[in-house]
């Protein structure tokens, strides 16, 4: 393995200090939670090592969410994060082929690329509507092809695939004989439909969430991977083991009573981050700089900047965090042009958003 660190996480706002930051539009998730916000006290557990699967209430909790998929098809791990490392490292080598779908999670991208395997892309086009080409990736692939990889509700951009579109990638992977992986981390965010996960429709496809970004407890550190082949969940359970055996018992006793809370909770946030969405969207009506697809899953967009070839995009996103203490995330943070950046409307309060998204407006026109 051969590790460098992603460009995301350098330049993330921890790293450079929450209390520079007025208006923090660059998180991806909503808002971060207290045990008392969402009406979970700690239980008296016992201090002891978990169950290596995960807490077996927790995955019926998550198991639960779809037809077919069963407790024992459910892999808890330390967040979505660990989920995707154990998939590359237990599916790819230095001598095999993947097909990315970009823009992407950095993990995606970057763990593949320690590994020394070969990436093919297939980036989106803002265009289109950021909509996959089922015919592209199809293009993409070669014989070593062991994973195609792709986000469900998308990020950065927030779109969705359709259901005609998730079920060719399925029946494209196991035609192939390889692995399809979604990252279905926002899944529950969905502003209407909600695609069946992934995992559900086929031995071949892995799905992937967490309890970070659509419940706002990344701090617990808990996500899952989900797939219906026996023998391959047996490969995913030996590098938990090796990397932690088990997790927290007490993450998973949160994340047990969050989920047992999960439709009350969902039922508050659902208006409240489309509210959100539509403040997003009436900025954008107005600033004739900025343009987006609007999204339809997540609390992130990915806008466009209007602007001419000898824009200085370095020296716009310097003055809109130094002299507006604004912070967003730059196309670069995903392998996209600078024009681009990701904004998050779920992390900030309502005040914060509007006032981040003027200074924006002001910034562009300095």
């Amino acid at each position: 393995m051969n590790y460098t660190r992603m460009v995301i996480e350098k330049e993330a706002p921890e790293e450079y200090g929450y209390d520079r930051i007025l208006y923090n539009l660059s998180e991806s998730s909503i808002a971060d939670q207290k045990l008392s916000d969402i009406g979970l006290s700690l239980p008296d557990l016992t201090l002891f090592y978990g169950e290596h699967r995960g807490d077996k209430e927790l995955r019926a909790l998550i198991a639960a969410q779809d037809a077919g998929i069963s407790p024992d098809d459910v892999l808890v791990t330390a967040g979505a994060a660990g989920a995707l490392f154990i998939i590359s490292t237990s599916l790819l080598s230095a001598s095999d082929h993947l097909v990315v779908i970009r823009p992407n999670y950095a993990t995606n991208i970057e763990t593949p690329r320690a590994i020394g395997c070969a990436i093919g892309f297939v980036d989106l086009a803002f265009e289109q509507g950021f909509a996959i080409d089922v015919e592209a990736v199809r293009a993409a692939m070669r014989p070593n092809t062991r994973l195609i990889s792709v986000t469900c509700p998308h990020n950065p951009t927030g779109t969705m695939m359709r259901q005609a579109d998730l079920d060719a990638l399925v029946a494209l992977a196991e035609s192939r004989n390889c692995h399809l992986l979604v990252d279905e981390t926002y899944r529950d965010l969905s502003y209407g439909r909600r695609l069946p996960s992934a995992a559900s429709l086929s031995k071949k496809a892995i799905s992937v969430s967490s309890l970070s970004k659509a419940f706002g407890i990344p701090g617990i550190r808990i996500g899952w991977l989900i797939t219906r082949d026996a023998a391959l969940q047996e490969t995913f359970l030996a590098a938990k083991e090796q990397i932690g055996i088990c997790g927290s018992v007490i993450d998973e006793g949160i994340a047990c009573g969050m989920l047992e809370r999960r439709e009350a909770f969902l039922g508050a946030l659902l208006p409240e981050m489309a509210k959100r969405r539509d403040i997003v969207q009436a900025w954008i009506d107005r600033e004739p700089l900025v343009d987006w697809v609007r999204p339809e899953g997540g609390v992130v967009g990915f806008p466009r900047l209007k602007v001419e070839p000898g824009f200085d995009l370095d020296r716009f996103y310097v003055n809109l965090l130094e002299n507006h203490g604004t912070y967003v995330g730059p196309g670069h943070w995903f392998e996209m042009e600078k024009r681009f950046f990701r904004v998050g409307f779920g992390w900030p309060t309502e005040v914060e958003l509007r006032g981040g998204l003027d200074a924006i407006s002001a910034a562009l026109r300095q």
